[in-house]
Formats: C-alpha cells, sequence, structure tokens
C-alpha cells in the first residue's frame, strides 16, 4: 500500500527526519523488516537506510531483532508517538530557558538603545538634484515667520518656483519675512531678473551682491539647506546638506544678515 504523506508530514514536524519517518510506518506493517526489505518498502537509499534504522533505535521507535540476518521492528505507535512528544516538550523547555535568558539579556540594552541619538541625525546628505528641489521646496512650505535666501546658479526650482511665492504670500500676510540676496549677474539674465520681480511683488525684499559664498535657505532660525560644491570636481557638482539645528541656523542667519547689510538694492527699487 501507499505511504501516508500525511503521516510522514506529522512525523517530521514531531522531530524525524523524512527518511527516519518513512522507515518507521514500513516497520509499523509488519512484525519486522530486514534492512534491505526496509530500504526497498520505504524507498529509501540502500546506502542510507542503516544510518535511519540506527537513529529509529536511539530514538527508542525501533528495536533490533538479532538473527542471522538483523531485522527490526517498530515499537508500538502510541509509545513511540508519546517518546517524540515528550522530546518535543523537552525541547521546548530548552527554547523557553534560552527564551528568558535572552529577554534578561537584550532588554536593557534594547531600553538604553531607546534613549540612544545618532549625533548626525539633524543632519541629511542630498546628491540627488531632484532630492534637492524637494527638500528646498520644503523649507519654504514650513517657513512659519522667517525665511532668508543666498541665490545663486545653478538654480534647483524650476525657474517660476510657484511653491516659493505662494511661501512669501503666506509669510508676508502673517507679518513675516522674506529676503533674498542675489549676484550681480541675475541682473544681466533676463529670466532670473523676471523671476526676482515676480518675486518682489509677492512680498519678499531682494538686494545684489557682486558674488556670494554659498546658496544658502534659512527658515525660521531653525532650518538650513546650504550646497558644499565640490572643490575639486566640475563646477555643478554639488552636495546639499539639510539641517535642523537651531544654533548652527542662527550663526547662519548672522551671516545673512551681514551679507544683506552690504548688499545694494536692485537699480530702479527706490525711484532712481
Amino acid at each position: 500500500m501507499e505511504l501516508d504523506d500525511g503521516a510522514v508530514n506529522d512525523l517530521v514536524s514531531l522531530g524525524l527526519s523524512r527518511y527516519e519517518a518513512l522507515v518507521y510506518l514500513v516497520l509499523v506493517r509488519r512484525e519486522s523488516y530486514t534492512a534491505a526489505e526496509a530500504a526497498r518498502a520505504a524507498q529509501v537509499p540502500r546506502q542510507r537506510v542503516y544510518d535511519v534504522l540506527d537513529a529509529l533505535v536511539r530514538r527508542q521507535l525501533a528495536v533490533p531483532r538479532p538473527g542471522r540476518v538483523t531485522a527490526f521492528s517498530a515499537v508500538a505507535p502510541e509509545l513511540a508517538l508519546a517518546r517524540l512528544m515528550a522530546r518535543q516538550r523537552q525541547s521546548l523547555e530548552r527554547l523557553d530557558q534560552v527564551s528568558v535568558a535572552l529577554t534578561r539579556a537584550l532588554s536593557p540594552v534594547w531600553n538604553d538603545g531607546r534613549t540612544h541619538t545618532d549625533p548626525l541625525d539633524y543632519i541629511e546628505v542630498l546628491r540627488d538634484p531632484r532630492a534637492i528641489a524637494a527638500r528646498f521646496a520644503s523649507i519654504q512650505e514650513q517657513a512659519a515667520r522667517e525665511l532668508l535666501s543666498l541665490c545663486k546658479p545653478p538654480f534647483v526650482a524650476p525657474t517660476a518656483n510657484t511653491e516659493g511665492i505662494d511661501a512669501v504670500r503666506r509669510l508676508r500676510r502673517a507679518g513675516g519675512t522674506a529676503r533674498a540676496v542675489y549676484t550681480h549677474d541675475a541682473l544681466a539674465d533676463g529670466e532670473v531678473l523676471e523671476n526676482v520681480r515676480r518675486f518682489a511683488a509677492a512680498g519678499e525684499e531682494s538686494r545684489f551682491a557682486p558674488a556670494l559664498p554659498i546658496k544658502l535657505v534659512v527658515a525660521d532660525a531653525s532650518l538650513v539647506l546650504c550646497d558644499m560644491p565640490d572643490p575639486v570636481a566640475e563646477v555643478r557638482t554639488t552636495t546639499a546638506l539639510f539641517i535642523e539645528h537651531p544654533a548652527l541656523a542662527a550663526c547662519l542667519r548672522t551671516a545673512f544678515l551681514a551679507i544683506w547689510e552690504r548688499a545694494e538694492d536692485m537699480p530702479g527699487a527706490r525711484g532712481e
């Protein structure tokens, strides 16, 4: 008769190997089998069946029958299964003890980790221009009182930068401040100059300087986005840093105000 795959799988779940399960199910069919007979009936390789039978004997699931040719008999199923269950319980008890010991060892480490902070978790390094543009849009949206910018090419935001114009209008309506310093080159670039005028119409105060050290955005003296051009690679290769650090933001705000004081109004801004 065919071996029951369900019974084989059940015995495997109780701790037997598949070959051990197959041979045990063969042994229960009659009084005894020689190794060769058991291998043939269970369809287990002949060279493996001796190890399998030895394992069943060690587990007290089979007994050898001495004779001219040693034969093997199965232990009664109720006794064999009780022994397998006892081994499973012992294994679970050992695992339970291991689990308790690991819990005691790891809990203090886990608790300490809840109070640990990465010393640089307030810095985000951005290299993808799309990620830089997205972060620039985000910092404009987050500004609630003040938005200060040092603007120099290359620009990561779209020329229209409608998000920025909306942010400036929102800030001015709330009584906040939006200031930007551009380079003199912007005066010679019609597209950039038109954008400066659009921002001015929205309420941004703008000035111009011959050169700027970096591109910089400071929002509410707490959020910073600045570029860090690679001094070795090509000019347009840059890394941007987004930093949430009020002390550093306050220092950079002071630097912006120093540049602002030395910068000039746009020609004609005061009726010149």
